[in-house]
């Protein structure tokens, strides 16, 4: 009993120190240095703490592990050094089932718990919404961006867009970051955006909302999220797709509705009606389709 009285004691200012030193710690350092949180720690969606707590519980894990192991090694090493005087081999043990056991149960427990955080955070990040209140069509090409805001009419012919061009940059390198296609969200808002590709595999990557996701040609993927935080965030393309893709790169705005409303009626009072999605369609000549191909034509 004295020992582990000892042990409580030892242990109190331990916890204490841990408390004092996370309390000081910054919303930043907090969520491990990632982006997507301003200085009061209000994160960008409704998703990024869940993504910055898995992150950061997962480095924790493994830096206690690391710790342990080190610790371990560098017991074993001066414990078991070899001595002044000392010759040959020392006694070589074997078969210690304690041992065994523990160094294959504590791994199967830590493999099993990440996997267990990991899908259940993935399976709620990746839950679509059925009704969200925007949807977006984001359709990447070699090497910019096309933003379609869906209608509500079945052929989208109430739908708006924009069409970009990738990044160009001056003598300096530098990029003019108002020429990049934007895509604008209105705050507080359920927003579902499908991801589509028009030519190679992209992937799409709003660096502040800590998510990507590919895109496929012939297999359009969806996210659902909620922007919760004005302001204006970084994207580009995160899977090398060609030689220009380093300069595969769009704005985001996250506005207020009224905002997001006048955008969208700008947009249709320069005419970027209907639904474009197929109109850069590579695949038209599928096995299936009707579509003839340059022989059939030649013939």
């Amino acid at each position: 009993m004295p020992s582990k009285r000892r042990l409580r004691w030892a242990a109190l200012p331990l916890g204490v120190a841990a408390a004092v030193v996370l309390a000081g710690c910054t919303p930043t350092e907090l969520h491990g240095f990632l982006p997507g949180f301003v200085a009061d720690g209000t994160p960008a969606t409704n998703q990024t703490d869940r993504v910055a707590g898995l992150w950061v519980t997962s480095w924790i894990v493994l830096l206690i592990v690391g710790l342990i192991t080190w610790g371990l090694m560098g017991w074993a090493l001066v414990m078991y050094r070899r001595r002044k005087g000392q010759t040959g081999l020392p006694v070589q043990l074997r078969y210690n089932m304690p041992i065994e056991i523990l160094y294959t149960v504590i791994p199967l427990i830590l493999v099993l718990a990440m996997f267990f955080f990991t899908a259940r955070d993935q399976t709620e990040i990746e839950t679509q919404w059925d009704d969200p209140d925007v949807e977006i069509s984001a359709i990447a090409k070699q090497w910019a961006w096309d933003f379609q805001y869906d209608g509500e009419a079945e052929d989208n012919s109430d739908a708006v867009w924009t069409m970009g061009v990738q990044a160009q940059a001056d003598d300096n390198g530098d990029i003019d970051r108002d020429s990049l296609p934007t895509l604008v969200l209105p705050v507080d808002k359920k927003v579902k955006i499908d991801l589509q590709s028009r030519d190679v595999i992209h992937s799409f990557w709003i660096i502040d909302f800590l998510y990507k996701k590919d895109m496929y040609i012939g297999k359009d993927n969806s996210w659902s999220f909620i922007p919760t935080r004005v302001g204006e965030f970084d994207g580009k393309c995160a899977e090398l797709c060609g030689e220009y893709h380093s300069m595969m790169l769009f704005n985001v705005k996250v506005v207020e509705q009224d905002e997001y409303d006048a955008y969208l009626e700008s947009l249709r009072e320069k005419g970027n009606t209907g639904d474009i999605t197929d109109a850069y369609d590579r695949l038209s000549n599928l096995p299936g389709t009707g579509a003839s191909t340059g022989a059939e034509e030649e013939e």
